[in-house]
């Protein structure tokens, strides 16, 4: 690779890994790009927890203004709820699956509060964005002079399984959050951990040379996965599409959460977290810590204090005796409770962990079942679910073949990854179509084929409406950059509506296929001249972590910049 400082023109990279579960940046400047540095600790407030990330955490007050971001959202809300205070207030937590489960993802999105009361989603994702952007500029105001807001390239990482339409959404809360949009780039959050193994501090450097592998960055709400090989000028090659799922850790947190209100009852639970906010995160927080904990080979019971609020209200609104549950629960010889310890065995722990890791191993042995990942050689593992010992046991165990390679600070690699990306974009040479890109296209109709509720006329002339013409293919392989070229004659004198489809699907039919969908249109205005002048050429540039487009109308040669509209 060549000169780094000769690639970015900016004075310093900083890069936000906006996490399902939690939050955080890290950035280097132009003259050292290698030396990262990371905010050096948020603290939990009840100092068990100081974490070079935050949690994803959003404080609004009744009139709807942003107040506080992470342990001091939670922190505040906690004192609030104590003093009977937070009527009206709104907290928001683990939102951004939104953009994972986005089925219909619009612009008008809501996500809701832990009420139930709900706000747009743009909303609450910018004002999380604003916060780690001025918490940055302050942080780095505090160390050196002069650093204007303007002299950052901003990188935000995101999981390679989102769709489009996720990726605009949070290019676009970007911007309401005020960051100009050509300082904003995109990482794929496998990719950028890939190209921080490479670095130089990992020791690994030597050892992916010519190798393909495959990086498994297990987060808090995604497992996200992608397989890449290392070329000899040191660019990465993706070898297979990313894939994946919602396996990450916070499905641990679900399953415990779901356990402790199968023991004390919904009633319980539901009044204990409105009344006892402070004593509700404690108990999340302390599960955080513990489940960080729990090793393949721990025996015996692992002690959960359960605040003695919890037990109040259980008492008081007369839930079942919890010894009396546990035995209907064919627990009693598991589980012991005295004050305010809740005594587990470890092999009922250890339960809250096997859904989300059954289903990345499974999904991760099907990948490499495929003929073209004979040659995957290694695993690498990164992300804060993949620093738990009993994800790494578990992929080592049942799946022997491979060698798996867990970095120092796994956690870290997608933010400091993310960093050397935004100095060396073009590191990354070479990716895989996730899926089919065409257009909606009118064909001849053909009675004998076509099924007759896709035949319209038009100019006296039958047609098959909604014919898949595809630009490119799913599974292909295309350098960053590379340029697919579509030609257009108008119907419409003053613009056209061109609709883009995807699908999974290598060769589909028809745009009402299964699994085919709308991604978004694309408006080319086109005001000169005659109907014959107005003919244009749209130029799709693929590869890159975003689609962007080009469009030329061929008679004037007049070019401009256009987006699909995704949402």
């Amino acid at each position: 690779m060549s000169d780094e400082a000769s690639k970015c023109e900016h004075l310093l990279v900083a890069a936000f890994d906006f996490g399902t579960t939690f939050s955080g940046y890290a950035f280097s400047f132009r003259n050292d790009p290698t030396k990262i540095q990371t905010n050096l600790g948020w603290n939990a407030g009840s100092e068990k927890l100081i974490s070079l990330k935050t949690p994803t955490c959003v404080l609004l007050n009744p009139q709807k203004e942003f107040v506080a971001f992470g342990f001091d959202a939670e922190n505040k809300y906690s004192t609030l709820a104590e003093d009977k205070q937070n009527e009206g207030w709104m907290l928001f937590r683990k939102f951004k699956m939104l953009l994972h489960n986005n089925e219909g993802l619009t612009r008008g999105a809501t996500v809701e509060d832990i009420n139930g009361k709900s706000m747009p989603a743009m909303t609450i994702f910018s004002m999380s964005i604003r916060f780690l952007r001025d918490h940055l500029v302050k942080t780095l105001n505090t160390q050196t002079v002069d650093i204007e807001e303007a002299d950052i390239q901003y990188v935000l990482t995101i999981p390679a399984i989102w769709n489009d339409n996720a990726k605009q959404f949070m290019r676009e809360a970007a911007m309401e959050a005020g960051m100009e949009a050509d300082r904003i780039k995109l990482a794929l959050e496998p990719e950028v951990a890939s190209i921080w193994c490479q670095n130089v501090t990992t020791g690994l450097k030597g050892e992916l040379s010519g190798m393909q592998y495959m990086v498994l960055d297990l987060g808090g709400g995604t497992a996200d996965i992608s397989v890449h090989e290392k070329m000899q000028d040191g660019s990465l090659k993706e070898i297979h599409k990313a894939s994946g799922g919602p396996w990450g850790g916070t499905a641990v947190d679900l399953n415990f959460m779901k356990w402790l209100t199968d023991l004390f009852g919904e009633a319980s639970m539901e009044r204990f977290k409105n009344e006892e906010m402070a004593d509700y995160f404690d108990i999340q927080r302390e599960f955080e810590t513990k489940k960080r904990n729990i090793m393949p080979d721990t025996t015996g019971l692992i002690t959960f204090r359960v605040t003695a609020s919890l037990k109040e209200i259980h008492n008081d609104i007369g839930g079942k005796g919890i010894l009396a549950r546990l035995s209907e629960l064919g627990l009693d010889s598991k589980v012991t409770y005295r004050g305010d310890k809740l005594r587990v065995d470890a092999s009922i722990a250890k339960e809250w962990f096997d859904d989300p890791l059954q289903k990345t191993v499974l999904h991760v042995k099907g990948l490499l079942a495929e003929p073209k990942m004979r040659n995957v050689s290694i695993l690498l593992l990164v992300g804060g679910f993949g620093e738990c010992a009993l994800v790494q046991d578990a992929l080592r165990k049942q799946i022997t073949n491979k060698r798996l390679i867990v970095p120092n600070e796994a956690g870290l690699a997608v933010l400091k990854g993310a960093v050397r990306f935004g100095h060396i974009p073009d590191i990354v040479a070479l990716r895989v179509m996730r899926y089919t890109y065409g257009i909606r296209t009118l064909a001849p109709f053909n009675p004998a084929v076509h099924q007759i509720q896709y035949k319209i006329l038009q100019g006296g002339e039958e047609w098959l409406d909604g014919y898949f013409t595809k630009f490119v293919e799913a599974n292909s392989e295309f350098k960053v950059g590379s340029v697919v070229e579509q030609h257009f004659e108008p119907k419409n004198p003053s613009s056209s509506l061109i609709d883009i489809f995807t699908s999974p699907d290598q060769n589909p039919f028809l745009v009402y296929d299964d699994g085919c969908q709308r991604i978004g249109n694309l408006v080319v205005e086109h005001p000169e001249g005659e109907m014959e002048d107005k003919a244009f050429v749209v130029y799709f540039e693929f590869g890159e972590t975003e689609l962007f487009v080009k469009v030329k109308v061929k008679k004037t040669g007049r070019e401009f910049y256009k987006t699909i509209d995704c949402l």
